[in-house]
């Protein structure tokens, strides 16, 4: 029986936590927050933007106490979108170094200098996530060993997230391992972002795409991959995703990303 003083207790400690946009997991630990920042660049601004990055905003980051992940441009390189994830304890903390950020003389200085002959980003997208309960601990350094990434996302068939995540908790992610794919990090958008209750994200890595293609080739046949899959959409009711709901992109590091 739970004891109305436990109840309001536990009541409080959740309260504060969405009130300060902190995540509690289940043992109690306060989770990070991140950040994944698209930016769609300008046709013949790439250079611009990475020299940029390169020479003044990583530092300027550090600076302001938001850390860096990773930075990735597509493999395929028709397709001109910078892919970089950050790392905040918190959401309040996330905002209250963002505007210490972008209220830095030097980073005025150089977005001033960087965009001098036009603007470098056409557009920018930034989702909140917070990491699932069995994703494996977000590493930077050189995890990819010289491969490539992928970022996978699926958008789920409404209240079946939780079917999901448990076929990735149970099986997917061990399968995937058990063909050479690397886990390097599974999330949820937070509540309050778009889809946020049907959204799961995760990076994996390959040695290269030949080889990401020949392991998902190998995982699709396995029998165990086709009993927890069954398995998962009986117990959901029908389909774990909605109609073109997986969406893959290929990732390569940038020289001055963390996980280069």
């Amino acid at each position: 029986m739970i004891h109305r003083r436990d109840f309001l207790k536990t009541a409080s400690v959740a309260g504060a936590a969405l009130a300060t946009g902190c995540h509690t997991l289940g043992s109690g630990h306060t989770a990070s927050v991140y950040e994944l920042r698209i930016y769609t660049i300008h046709p013949g601004k790439a250079e611009a933007l990475h020299n940029r990055f390169r020479n003044h905003t990583l530092r300027l980051f550090k600076k302001h106490g938001i850390e860096s992940i990773g930075y990735w441009m597509p493999a395929d390189p028709a397709d001109q979108r910078l892919h970089f994830l950050l790392r905040y304890p918190s959401r309040d903390a996330r905002e209250t170094a963002w505007k210490a950020f972008m209220s830095d003389p030097e980073w005025k200085s150089a977005q001033k200098a960087s965009e001098a002959a036009g603007p470098i980003v056409a557009k920018a997208e930034n989702p909140f996530l917070v990491e699932t309960d069995y994703s494996p601990k977000v590493r930077t350094g050189n995890v990819s060993k010289g491969g490539v990434w992928e970022m996978r996302t699926y958008t789920s068939t409404p209240e079946r997230l939780s079917h999901l995540d448990a076929r990735f908790r149970d099986h997917t992610i061990g399968l995937f391992s058990k063909y050479g794919m690397g886990n390097q990090g599974y999330f949820h958008k937070m509540a309050d972002q778009p889809e946020g209750d049907r959204t799961l994200l995760y990076f994996l890595t390959h040695k290269s795409q030949e080889a990401a293609k020949a392991s998902f080739a190998a995982f699709g046949k396995d029998p165990a991959w086709k009993a927890a899959r069954e398995a998962s959409e009986k117990a959901g009711g029908g389909s774990l995703t909605v109609a073109g709901g997986v969406k893959s992109v290929f990732l390569v590091p940038t020289d001055y990303s963390p996980t280069h």
